[in-house]
């Protein structure tokens, strides 16, 4: 395990420099010249170029691209453009609204998907199966805006349950208060697609010799879902649930802008708007970097959920 552990970070180092790659190139093909952003509509050419001169943006390409590599290296952003605040410290303090939010929405997308998937699939052709297909699908053709509105208008308005938006410096009472409705919506959303998706996972499991020969010896309905068929549907579910994390966090910026969440999500749409680019950087690197430890952690999981499964 040490050993595919090393050669797998090992192998990282290639692919983030791809990332951090492309990510320099965009930025320098693609977009506006920050400095004039930075400047404003009514800045003089030689306003714009104190402020390049400032940023470093006079550099020739390659004195930029050193830069940002020391940055990588060692995680030090340097400033926001627009609020001089060090980047560092905007993740830092952004981070943990992000993970008070997103952390309870793939808890309960992936606690509530696999019971409903398993027990749809072992009612097949009924009408509670029908009847939950139908549901999905319809929860399927609804934007996430729409859920955002309706439910912020019946819940927060109407009714009166929640607040539409706020945050607090404590986190029990955000998780108490201000939590509760994104993530209620943010699961009607994403349990749906779960859900159908695991149920075929189940349903390839359910058609297979094995569980045929486990009944036939006597093995109850019980042991037969959750003792084989779950325990065998878990590395697609797996693999599912890794894929789906970096999306995650990417879907917390529409949760966090609708709902004034100061976290990292709303932080970088406004650093998009104002082009800043650290911080844009700065996000773009942190998920890549995210997405391989993820793929990592997917891979090391299936050794676990099942031990047929050798890591080379």
């Amino acid at each position: 395990m040490a050993a595919y552990l090393i050669r797998r970070l090992w192998q990282m180092i290639p692919t983030l420099i791809g990332v951090v790659l492309f990510v320099f190139a965009l930025f320098k093909l693609v977009g506006d010249d920050p400095a004039e952003i930075l400047a404003g509509l009514n800045a003089t050419p030689e306003q714009v170029n104190v402020i390049r001169e400032q940023l470093g943006l006079n550099e020739p390409w390659w004195v930029q691209l050193g830069i940002f590599l020391k940055q990588i290296v060692t995680l030090d952003w340097g400033k926001s453009w627009a609020t001089q605040e060090a980047v560092s410290h905007i993740f830092a303090t952004r981070l943990p609204a992000t993970l008070t939010v997103m952390t309870p929405i793939l808890i309960l997308d992936t606690l509530l998907a696999i019971p409903i998937a398993l027990g749809v699939a072992y009612v097949r052709g009924s009408l509670t199966d029908r009847a939950l297909m139908v549901a999905t699908t319809v929860a399927l053709s609804i934007s996430f805006l729409v859920y955002v509105i309706v439910g912020q208008y019946v819940f927060g308005f109407q009714l009166g349950w929640f607040p539409v938006q706020g945050w607090s410096d404590s986190t029990l009472k955000n998780l108490a208060t201000y939590v509760p409705l994104p993530v209620l919506l943010a699961v009607a959303v994403g349990v749906s697609p779960q859900t159908r998706l695991y149920r075929s996972f189940f349903l390839d499991e359910l058609g297979q010799d094995y569980v045929r020969t486990a009944r036939a010896k006597g093995l109850g309905e019980g042991p037969v879902l959750f003792k084989h068929v779950l325990r065998n549907a878990m590395i697609p579910i797996l693999t599912n649930v890794g894929l789906a994390l970096p999306g995650i966090f990417v879907g917390s910026f529409l949760i966090e802008v609708f709902f004034s969440i100061p976290g990292l999500g709303r932080e970088v749409l406004l650093a998009v708007n104002r082009g800043d680019y650290p911080v844009i950087q700065a996000a773009a690197v942190y998920l890549a970097m995210l997405t391989m430890l993820i793929n990592l952690a997917t891979d090391v999981l299936y050794a676990v959920a099942d031990p047929r499964v050798v890591l080379k």
